[in-house]
């Protein structure tokens, strides 16, 4: 299959991962997969958002993790689904102070993300496996227009721990992904389902590559 948008250190890739092997052939998965939660954004530019592709059931996430094997990964979950097997340690991801949505019957709004730690590999310095990063403000200009962006600075500091070799995301996404990666001057391999979300990543990496914006 040829590339969807390609540069010096990122190419991404239109279509399902079950259809691309290129993404097999790296060294370490980051990836915030469809895992269950059918999750439409009310906060999206043009309105409601649509479900994310497979994202009725955590089959999508479980077959990648079949397919990468035991190699290190660091993928994105929540409690209210079940964990993957053979998660070596969990890091929770500390939105900031502004609470999310969820039960509003409750007075806690949910303003953390789980991320499971999977394989060997991953060094630096150690430190608390809270990382605080102000999630993206659902009214920021800079938010790109996807249900669930990531910060920037949050997918480069979890990068900066991986194994060395090339990065891949098979859930690309708006393609924070690789902005990080980018960023950090790593090799980055990209599967996105959707085009849309393609364009999205391809324009971001080139109007932010030069200079990665630390919004997101």
């Amino acid at each position: 299959m040829e590339p969807y948008f390609r540069n010096g250190l990122v190419t991404i890739y239109h279509g399902d991962f079950r259809d691309v092997d290129a993404w097999l052939s790296g060294d370490v998965l980051v990836t915030d997969p469809p895992y269950g939660m059918s999750y439409v954004s009310n906060k999206s530019k043009d309105g409601p958002s649509d479900p994310i592709a497979g994202d009725a059931t955590p089959d999508s996430r479980d077959e990648v993790l079949r397919l990468w094997g035991g190699r290190p990964a660091l993928v994105f979950g929540t409690w209210r689904v079940d964990r993957p097997a053979n998660v070596r340690q969990l890091v929770v991801w500390d939105k900031g102070n502004v609470p999310g949505m969820g039960d509003l019957s409750m007075p806690w709004g949910p303003a953390h993300e789980e991320v499971y730690v999977l394989g060997d590999g991953f060094s630096g310095r150690r430190r608390s496996n809270v990382l605080r990063c102000n999630t993206l403000a659902p009214t920021a200009e800079a938010r790109p227009d996807h249900p669930t962006p990531k910060p920037v600075p949050l997918l480069r500091e979890l990068v900066s721990y991986c194994p060395p070799g090339v990065v891949v995301d098979p859930f690309l996404g708006s393609g924070t992904t690789a902005l990080a990666c980018l960023s950090l001057g790593r090799r980055c391999i990209g599967v996105e389902i959707e085009e849309r979300y393609c364009e999205l990543a391809a324009r971001r990496i080139q109007q932010e590559g030069a200079q990665v914006s630390l919004l997101g």
